[in-house]
Order: C-alpha cells, then sequence, then structure tokens
C-alpha cells in the first residue's frame, strides 16, 4: 500500500469514528432527562420512578432547587428539560409576565394551602392587629387571600380572582396586618407572627402536614384542588417527546399513587 493510499486510509477511519462517536453522544444525551424539583415532595415522588425510567433506557437527572422562582428560567434557557414545582397558574402568570410560552405535559398533585398556627394557637384566639404572614408570589398570595376569607377573616374583592393582593381587601373586621413574604420563608417566620398561610411542599420541608397541623386548609374536594394542581413543565412542542411521555406514564402509576397516600398521610393528594 502506498503511503498516499494508507493516509487517505486513515482518514477516512477517523473520519467514521467521529461520526459514530458524535451518533452514540447524540443518543446518550437524548436519553437522558434533566428535571428541576423543589425538594419535597417533587424531587422525593421523582426518585420513585427513576428505576422505573431507567428500565426503559431513560436517564432522570433530578436538580433540586431551594428557590422555585429560578426554576422556570432554567427551563427557559435549556438547562432543564422540564420541571416539576408549580401549578398552571403560576405558570401562566410566568408566561405572561415573561412573554414564554411553556406548557403543562401533565397534573401529578395537589397540595393543599394550610393556616398554621405561630404566636396564636387557635383561630377564635385570634386577637385584634393580629399578623398573619402570606406568600409574597402573585398567584400564591391570591390563593392564600382567598383562604382567610373563606375562614371569616377577611372579604377579598370579587373581581381579583388570582391576582388579588392586599390592596382588594375589601374588610378586615380585625384589623388583621397582612405580612408578605417570600414562600421560602413562611415556615421560619411562625415564631414572629400569629399565623402563616404556607404552601404544602414547604410545610413539608419544615415538617408539617396540612392533614394534621394546620388551623384550616384547601380542601381535596375544592375547585382550588383542581386550580392548584401540580404540574410538569415543559417548554412547548416537548410535551410530545417520547421521554416526558414516559415520565408523566411513570409519575401516574399505582405504585407513585400508593407512595403518596402512605408518605404524604393527606397532605399531598394524587389527582390520577
Amino acid at each position: 500500500m502506498s503511503k498516499k493510499v494508507l493516509v487517505l486510509s486513515l482518514a477516512l477511519i477517523f473520519a467514521v469514528s467521529g461520526v459514530l462517536a458524535g451518533c452514540g453522544a447524540k443518543s446518550e444525551k437524548d436519553n437522558k432527562l434533566v428535571i428541576g424539583a423543589t425538594a419535597s415532595p417533587h424531587a422525593e415522588i421523582l426518585r420513585e420512578v427513576q428505576n422505573d425510567l431507567k428500565d426503559k433506557g431513560i436517564e432522570l437527572d433530578i436538580k433540586e432547587f431551594s428557590d422555585y422562582a429560578q426554576l422556570n428560567p432554567a427551563l427557559v434557557d435549556k438547562s432543564l428539560d422540564a420541571n416539576f414545582f408549580q401549578h398552571q397558574p403560576y405558570l401562566d402568570n410566568y408566561n405572561t409576565e415573561n412573554k414564554t410560552d411553556l406548557v403543562a405535559a401533565a397534573q401529578v398533585h395537589y397540595e393543599p394551602l394550610g393556616v398554621y398556627p405561630g404566636k396564636t394557637k387557635a383561630l377564635d384566639a385570634l386577637a385584634d392587629g393580629a399578623t398573619i404572614a402570606v406568600p409574597n408570589d402573585t398567584t400564591n398570595e391570591a390563593r392564600a387571600l382567598l383562604l382567610l376569607e373563606s375562614i371569616g377573616l377577611i372579604k377579598v374583592n370579587s373581581n381579583a380572582g388570582l391576582n388579588a393582593t392586599v390592596k382588594d381587601i375589601t374588610e378586615n373586621p380585625k384589623n388583621i396586618k397582612i405580612k408578605e413574604l417570600a414562600a421560602e420563608q413562611l415556615a421560619r417566620a411562625l415564631a414572629d407572627v400569629d399565623l402563616a398561610v404556607i404552601n404544602g411542599n414547604y410545610a413539608l420541608q419544615a415538617g408539617y402536614n396540612a392533614a394534621k397541623d394546620a388551623l384550616a386548609k384547601e380542601e381535596a374536594e375544592s375547585v382550588a384542588a383542581q386550580t392548584y394542581a401540580n404540574i410538569i413543565a415543559v417548554r412547548k412542542g416537548d410535551e410530545n417527546k417520547e421521554e416526558i411521555k414516559a415520565l408523566v406514564e411513570a409519575l401516574k402509576s399505582e405504585k407513585v399513587k400508593k407512595f403518596i397516600e402512605e408518605k404524604y398521610s393527606g397532605s399531598v393528594v394524587p389527582l390520577f
């Protein structure tokens, strides 16, 4: 074999090897699904299906976030393939404010928002001028105010709906002071306020159970259970990807339903 032919042959071998290596890398990447989630219950639920997806050739890489406000931006910039932490009104509000088009691939569960005791241990002991802490993000603040309305503490302008803020309180007979805090700070603030309305996931992380520890909560049969269902969110179009479909199928299994019911005892409610 001439030197020229040998050089050409080696070049061809390296070129083919590069193509095959590239194909292999693409295949490996395509079978990896990176999903962001808050720790409890979302990441815990996702870990229940990791092996099920592995059996289907899909590596589920779970990234935990302590600040849920970072999860949608990470999905938009493609650091994540999906996220699991939010309900539809929160996603709708994010899309509107940021001109994005993230979509829900599936509803999974519902976490009742609860009113938890701080310095005041019972609703009928709530004094005039008491302080109640609520989440400060748009949809969860409205949800908290509507829960306080449902137990007779305040009245909210009916036209405000899921955009209600403290400015929409129309009646406040006990002169309650509403303290707006980041959702992840609410459980830690209990010692400094009379009551706090806490998101289900952050209550769980702090060791509270809405079914046992809350003085009042959104009921599972309420409209809120559907309105605030926690979803798997993806970029528009990705809901049809096989990996996403496989994730949804695994999450909506009897195995996961049993896990949720036994582990969370009513503070997380499966919606399938």
